[in-house]
């Protein structure tokens, strides 16, 4: 199976992030699909890190769930060596070095890493291994809708009270027009209070 097929095969997900001025938002769904089948409506895919970092994950669960595992570790490795608690974009860079090492065995996954370290940060980690630092994202098969209201609503200034109900919606349109997004709609907020799952 080609690198196309297995991600369109285990894509079918609706993921959306916004960095804010006092935080960062995230949503999805929580539909799983293999193929054209319904797996589970309870699916997980919003993870904390870190009591300041989430992510959300789309393409295939298990790729997923065993990176968010490696994620997970990394950060208190770093926590036990650094005295510290590791930041957005250095922990998004190790996701990136492990999915641009598998390029043989790839991780068929892509990913929102949201937190707070000395600002709000959203950044969009692809399979393979690109990372970028963005204000607003989408991924999964229903991102192309979503992006449609994102980029109609978003604005830079906007807080989190504002930009909550706009990643829900966001989510909610994508649940209308791509079959593998549905069921029940999932959020965590991330302020410098740490990560609330909603």
């Amino acid at each position: 199976m080609k690198l196309k097929e297995k991600i369109e095969k285990f894509g079918g997900t609706t993921t959306v992030g916004v960095a804010c001025t006092d935080g960062t938002v995230l949503a999805c769904d929580s539909r799983a699909t293999a193929g054209h089948v319904v797996a589970s409506k309870e699916a997980r895919k919003i993870y904390a890190v870190t009591d300041r970092i989430a992510v959300t994950i789309a393409g295939a669960v298990g790729d997923a769930e065993k990176l968010v595992e490696l994620l997970q570790a990394e950060a208190r490795l770093y926590r036990v060596v650094e005295g510290r608690e590791i930041e957005v974009m250095p922990l998004a860079r190790i996701a990136s070095r492990v999915l641009n090492s598998q390029y043989l065995f790839p991780y068929i996954v892509n990913l929102l890493l949201g937190g707070y370290d000395s600002k709000p940060r959203l950044a969009f980690v692809d399979l393979d291994g690109t990372v970028t630092e963005e204000r607003m994202a989408a991924t999964g098969s229903g991102s192309p809708v979503a992006y449609g209201l994102l980029e109609r609503m978003f604005r830079e200034d906007m807080e989190v009270s504002e930009a909550l109900p706009l990643v829900v919606q966001a989510v909610r349109v994508a649940m209308k027009r791509d079959i593998a997004t549905g069921n029940e709609i999932r959020a965590a907020v991330i302020t410098d209070e740490g990560v609330r799952l909603l």
